[in-house]
């Protein structure tokens, strides 16, 4: 017969996680996670007009926060549990973090993922060493199903958020990061299902001065920042930070948000982007969309964080690189270091060498070059051409449009959404 991990207090009465119980989740997993450094970014402080401390757990093993919370768990299930096995439903850093601490602690991990997980993160797991089943076209459909394997094999199903232990453990990273920089006064944290933001807000509130807790969610999955303000929002879309890309959040959470969490504030893609490429310019370190979430709440909401001493949480690291590629190509785009200009030109000899002429008179360095004859509105002798450059800035590029002008082209930047 499966066990299903439940909560001994009902959502919407006492907090069912307290300091002690993050204290003891310290003193539990102490050694076998990495005390990831918080450290301050003078940079970016100067940026946001905020003093901005930032916690690396992107440097955890599984390169995520979840492992605090999957270890937590995992230590006290007991013996005749754990040579059983347990089993989540993942497609991302929880099943990467039960499945390490799993297999060092020689307990049979099962995730089941939806079978449109990446492979990336499926080899990942199973590097692991877990059985990893692909269910589902959803996560719904894969959670389903891993319950269903639970009873049917007595396997215990461990949560990702919605439990006093995961929360407890998620909880020991502000501990750790109040402890290196007891100055921040704001907090401010990702929110998926709630149980990093959950944990992370019980410890800020026991604190003697008071700390300000800060939710952060992306605009397409606003499903907890609803929940709390009451409000029907639609959940769902293509979001870079798949990580906190959740439609129900926890009951559990829910009920400490409510109770002990300051307020809740929505990033679109685009703030979404510009902090993952700017972690990676400015800090040299990569985190994922959700890992990025409380800087681009800072970029997005400047005025709301002005002043303070905040504390952000680069809760994870795990991005596909291709994606990262063209996170980084677009902020470029959007800084106007990279370009693509269509000019309509006249299709007789030496007229792509006249505008590559005015390229170089302005420094500018060419990249790549589209013509278009065919498939065009233009006349028989009338052609398209995209030309992609780079420049050193948006000034730069904006003179270059300007001698194009002058030089009797018609030009047209392609500009991003």
């Amino acid at each position: 017969m499966a066990t299903l991990l439940k909560t001994s207090e009902p959502a919407g009465t006492a907090v069912p996680v307290t300091i002690d119980d993050v204290y003891a989740a310290q003193q539990r997993i102490a050694g076998s996670i990495v005390r990831t450094p918080t450290l301050i970014s003078k940079t970016l402080s100067e940026l946001t007009g905020a003093t901005v401390y930032l916690k690396f757990e992107n440097l955890q093993f599984t390169a995520a926060y979840k492992e605090r919370g999957a270890l937590n768990t995992l230590l006290q299930l007991g013996s005749e549990k754990l040579s059983r096995g347990v089993i989540a439903a993942s497609a991302g850093n929880h099943a990467q973090g039960l499945a390490y601490h799993g297999a060092r602690l020689g307990v049979p991990v099962t995730i089941v993922m939806p079978r449109p997980t990446p492979t990336v993160k499926v080899q990942q797991t199973e590097g692991h060493r877990a059985r990893v089943i692909l269910h589902g076209e959803t996560f719904d459909e894969a959670q389903t199903y891993a319950y269903a394997l639970a009873a049917q094999e007595g396997l215990t199903f461990v949560p990702p958020f919605d439990h006093p232990h995961i929360i407890a453990g998620q909880g020991t990273l502000a501990v750790e990061m109040l402890a290196d920089a007891p100055d921040i006064d704001t907090l401010v944290v990702p929110i998926g299902g709630g149980g990093l933001i959950s944990g992370c807000s019980v410890v800020a509130k026991a604190q003697e001065k008071p700390i300000e807790v800060v939710g952060v969610q992306a605009e397409l999955y606003p499903s907890m920042y609803a929940r709390i303000k009451q409000l029907d929002l639609p959940s769902g879309g293509d979001s870079l930070a798949e990580g906190i890309s959740v439609k129900e959040p926890g009951e559990i959470t829910s009920a400490i948000v409510g109770q002990l969490v300051d307020d809740i504030v929505l990033v679109a893609e685009r703030e979404l982007e510009r902090a993952v490429a700017l972690l990676l310019q400015i800090e040299k370190t990569v985190v994922e969309g959700a890992g990025a979430a409380g800087l681009a709440a800072l970029l997005a909401h400047p005025e709301r964080f002005a002043g303070k001493t905040v504390g952000i949480v680069l809760c994870g690291g795990n991005i596909d690189t291709r994606l990262l590629a063209n996170v980084l190509l677009r902020d470029l785009a959007r800084s106007g270091r990279l370009a693509r200009l269509r000019l309509r030109l006249k299709d007789r000899p030496g007229a792509l060498f006249n505008v590559a002429r005015v390229f170089d008179e302005q420094q500018v360095n060419i990249i790549e070059i589209y013509h278009q004859r065919v498939f065009t509105t233009l006349p028989a002798k009338g052609l398209i051409t995209d030309i992609e450059c780079e420049t050193r800035d948006r000034a730069h590029l904006d003179r270059l449009v300007e001698a194009l002008t002058e030089a009797g082209y018609e030009v047209t930047p392609v500009e991003l959404a």
